[in-house]
């Protein structure tokens, strides 16, 4: 459960070049707790997430951070330069010293070893996300902030990084700070949602937010019942470049809220691939 408050932000407000990004935002994550910041394009997300990692400095508020408190950051996407010789294991200890055994571990800890000595300009696209969380995770953090964790990762891909990112919260105990577009899966990933237009439109919990008003106006009421909290049920695993894992044990079903409560079934590509 969540406990001890890692990072406050108050009433913060920001313009850029007279243009206001944030209005009087709040927003609370806490030890062990995945709180989503989810909201349109240009709502001011990856704004807000600069704020927080003091980047950025709010013309208005506060933002408090837990004293000592490591921060992990996984950027939204990165271009490495075709020509640098650079393998993943180099890429991930860059500012940041650490033996081959501790980078083993980390890239272990999110499934991809494989790609250790690698060039990171050879990588595929679910495999570059894990090493960025790798590179995140080296730090021993406490906050791990993620802008949007699966950029250019294929269906079954996003479902093993939300697994993956559930199991570090579960592991760690570290609180976790999440931008995402995929509504569907990141509100049954979450234990708190805040959904950004500029200024907090609505916030609590995944299945309060699907029903309030604030997210119907925003998101349509056709597109927000579609994009009801649906948990993926599945009893096999992945690997890196979608193959079934054999011999993997079954996973435990998760309890899950479906579309059927208001009277929509799951969408047919939905039921698909979640079989």
């Amino acid at each position: 459960m969540p406990t001890e408050p890692l990072l406050t932000v108050e009433g913060v407000s920001l313009a850029i070049r007279g243009n206001s990004i944030l209005q009087d935002v709040n927003l609370q994550v806490s030890t062990g707790e995945i709180v989503a910041l989810i909201g349109p394009n240009g709502a001011g997300k990856s704004t807000l997430v600069r704020v927080v990692l003091g980047l950025l400095q709010p013309e208005r508020g506060r933002v408090w951070r837990k004293p000592g408190a490591r921060i992990g950051y996984m950027p939204q996407r990165l271009a490495v330069d075709e020509t640098l010789p650079l393998t993943a294991r180099r890429f991930i200890t860059l500012g940041m010293p650490a033996s081959r055994e501790q980078v083993r571990a980390v890239l272990e800890e999110v499934g991809a070893t494989r790609v250790l000595d690698t060039p990171v300009q050879a990588v595929s696209g679910g495999e570059m996300q894990r090493v960025l969380l790798a590179r995140a995770l080296l730090r021993e953090p406490d906050l791990l902030v993620l802008d949007e964790p699966i950029q250019g990762v294929d269906l079954n891909g996003q479902y093993e990084l939300y697994d993956l990112i559930s199991d570090l919260r579960r592991k760690r105990g570290c609180g976790i700070l999440m931008v995402s577009h995929e509504l569907h899966l990141v509100m049954a990933a979450t234990d708190h949602v805040l959904c950004l237009n500029r200024h907090v439109c609505c916030s609590g919990h995944p299945e309060h937010v699907a029903r309030d008003p604030a997210y119907l106006q925003l998101f349509g009421i056709d597109g927000a019942r579609r994009l009801a909290v649906y948990h993926h049920h599945h009893n096999h695993r992945h690997d890196l470049h979608g193959t079934v894992v054999a011999g993997d044990s079954p996973v435990p079903a998760r309890s899950a809220v479906h579309d059927e409560e208001e009277g929509v079934p799951p969408r047919s590509e939905e039921r698909k691939a979640h079989g």
